[in-house]
């Protein structure tokens, strides 16, 4: 649906626009980055980045880069989608898939390491830029998937900050943060994006542990909304009502 006008949902819009209240993501003169993978959740993330410049008292501006992993991948459907939508968009090479062939062991988990090797590389290219923020479009499911794993593989109790700076001095947003995963695949689909999914994953071309927990954790989350559909708000809640007196 390129070139045509891009529709998104009041209620979406809405949600981000209480994030930003609650937690100040777009701040006047904010130069920001946006991770774009082409997938539904970023894509639809530059859409609304888009919608809040134009209508922000705050102004701010932001551009979308995409990390290749030196697979030969092909962006161009998402450059030419972004240059459409007068998205200032470029494409990072790396060598991240030839050195995470020596790096990761066999039947390993590759999560961990693809997650460092991008981020580095995405702070290397917004300190380079003069970015002050780098945009995550993380939403409230993998907030919640976060939570359940910490818990019971890790023994922490964690999940992911809305908002948070970085050792290097760049503050990290998830404007999608209390979004509902469901509610950004009905916003692609709306607007028949054509995204990128699985298949850009590194770790599809080679033998190395998938992620499980996470699958399982999604699987066990579904399950539990089922029986209980308010669970996603209780979560919601209790992510900002912690008790810490009540923890060892």
């Amino acid at each position: 649906m390129d070139n045509e006008q891009v529709v998104i949902s009041k209620k979406l819009l809405k949600i981000v626009g209480q994030t930003n209240a609650r937690y100040k993501m777009f701040e006047k003169n904010d130069k920001i980055l946006l991770a774009l993978s082409g997938g539904k959740d970023s894509l639809s993330l530059a859409h609304i980045l888009k919608h809040f410049c134009a209508v922000t008292p705050e102004k701010f501006s932001f551009e979308a880069v995409t990390l290749s992993y030196g697979m030969g991948e092909d962006f161009s459907y998402l450059s030419e989608h972004c240059k459409a939508y007068g998205i200032k968009h470029s494409v990072i090479d790396s060598s991240i898939f030839e050195i995470s062939k020596e790096k990761i062991r066999a039947n390993s988990s590759f999560c961990s390491f693809f997650s460092r090797m991008r981020r580095g590389y995405l702070y290397s290219y917004a300190l380079k830029g003069g970015f002050n923020k780098l945009a995550i479009a993380h939403h409230f499911d993998d907030a919640a998937e976060s939570f359940f794993m910490n818990f019971t593989h890790n023994g922490a109790i964690r999940t992911l900050a809305p908002k948070y700076t970085a050792n290097n001095g760049i503050i990290v947003i998830r404007p999608l943060i209390l979004a509902r995963e469901r509610q950004l695949r009905d916003n692609a689909l709306k607007n028949h994006w054509q995204v990128i999914g699985d298949e850009a994953c590194p770790a599809m071309r080679f033998d190395v542990k998938m992620p499980h927990a996470r699958a399982q954790t999604k699987a066990l989350l579904a399950g539990l909304e089922a029986k209980n559909p308010k669970l996603f708000i209780s979560l919601k809640s209790a992510f900002t009502n912690i008790h810490k007196d009540t923890f060892f």
